[in-house]
C-alpha cells in the first residue's frame, strides 16, 4: 500500500494559522512571520494539494469548502500533536499561562479553585490577574481574558461561557439593622451599592419588572469586587452573580435578597491567537467550561 506523503509542516502551520485569524497578515502576526513569507506557504500547500483553500478578498481570507475540511483535520492534529509534545516537555520548557479575568470573578471563584486549576495543568504555572478590561493580545499581555458584558457587547472573536443570574445581597448584619427588603421599590429605597455608577442597578430594577425606576441612593465603587467587599463590610446592597458569591452565601457572610431571575450578560472567553491550540490552553478552556457550568446548574 502506497503512504501518502504529508505536506511540509510549516505549510500546515501557515494555512492554519491564516484559517484561524481570517486573514493572511494576522495568521502573519500569530506566526511572527512575514505577510510575504505566510502568503507564499499558502500558495504554496494550494499547489502541492491542488486545490484552492481559501477565497482572497479585502475583507480577509475565506476558507472554500476544501479548506474547511482540511482545517478541521489540521486543527485536530495540532492540539493532539502539541499536547503530546507539551507531556514530554519539562516544566520550565513549558512556561506560564497568564489569565486575566473579571476582579470578582477572580478572587472569588478563580482563585479558590486554584490548587483544582494547577492539578489540571500540572506542568504549567499559573498567572492570574485581576482585570476589567481585556488584555492587549499584540503585545502579549497575557495568554486568556475572561471578561463579562452584555450579550449585544461580547467581542466577536469571544467564546461564550455562562450566563449566571444576579441578584441583590447584603450582609445578615446590615439586614438585622435595616431590615429585609420586601420587594424591588423597597430595594430601590435602600442604600444601593453601584458599580462605577448607577446604571447596572438602574437596569437590573427595569429587567426585574420595576418601572419607573426612582433616583437611586449609595455609593459608587470602582469595580464590582470592591462593591462585594463593602457588602461584606455592613455597608449596603450590592449586585452579584451566583459564580462570585457562592462562597460568601454558603459561609452565611452574605445573603440573597428577594427571589429574582435576572440576568444581565454573560461571561466570555478570549485566547491569544498564537495560544489557542496550545494542549494546556485548550484545558484549562474545557476545565473551566465543566466548572461554570456545574457551578450554575448547582445555583452557585
Amino acid at each position: 500500500m502506497t503512504v501518502p506523503t504529508l505536506p511540509p509542516l510549516h505549510l500546515l502551520r501557515a494555512f492554519h494559522a491564516v484559517a484561524q485569524t481570517g486573514s493572511i497578515r494576522r495568521g502573519a502576526e500569530a506566526l511572527g512571520l512575514t505577510h510575504t513569507v505566510v502568503s507564499r506557504h499558502v500558495r504554496n500547500l494550494e499547489a502541492y494539494l491542488g486545490s484552492k483553500l481559501f477565497d482572497r478578498r479585502t475583507t480577509g481570507a475565506v476558507l472554500t469548502g476544501a479548506g474547511r475540511e482540511l482545517f478541521a483535520a489540521t486543527d485536530a492534529a495540532l492540539v493532539q500533536l502539541e499536547s503530546a509534545i507539551e507531556k514530554l516537555m519539562p516544566r520550565t520548557a513549558l512556561g506560564r499561562l497568564r489569565i486575566w479575568a473579571m476582579p470578582g470573578l477572580a478572587a472569588r471563584w478563580l482563585s479558590p479553585r486554584l490548587t483544582d486549576l494547577q492539578a489540571v495543568l500540572r506542568e504549567v504555572e499559573i498567572v492570574l490577574r485581576a482585570s476589567e478590561t481585556a488584555p492587549d493580545f499584540d503585545a502579549s499581555e497575557a495568554d486568556i481574558f475572561i471578561g463579562f458584558a452584555a450579550t449585544n457587547e461580547i467581542p466577536a472573536d469571544a467564546e461564550l461561557l455562562a450566563t449566571p443570574r444576579m441578584f441583590p445581597v447584603a450582609s445578615p448584619q446590615w439586614l438585622a439593622q435595616h431590615g429585609v427588603p420586601e420587594d424591588l421599590p423597597a430595594v430601590s429605597r435602600q442604600p444601593l451599592i453601584h458599580e462605577n455608577d448607577h446604571r447596572q442597578w438602574t437596569s437590573w430594577l427595569r429587567t426585574a419588572g420595576l418601572e419607573p425606576v426612582p433616583p437611586l441612593m449609595g455609593p459608587s465603587l470602582w469595580n464590582a469586587s470592591l462593591g462585594l467587599d463593602a457588602a461584606l463590610a455592613h455597608q449596603g446592597i450590592a449586585l452579584a452573580t451566583q459564580l462570585s458569591v457562592a462562597g460568601d452565601i454558603a459561609a452565611g457572610r452574605l445573603t440573597e435578597i428577594l427571589d429574582t431571575n435576572v440576568t444581565t450578560g454573560s461571561y466570555y472567553l478570549q485566547t491569544a491567537a498564537d495560544k489557542k491550540n496550545k494542549g494546556h490552553v485548550t484545558r484549562f478552556r474545557k476545565w473551566l467550561e465543566s466548572e461554570m457550568a456545574s457551578g450554575i446548574s448547582r445555583g452557585d
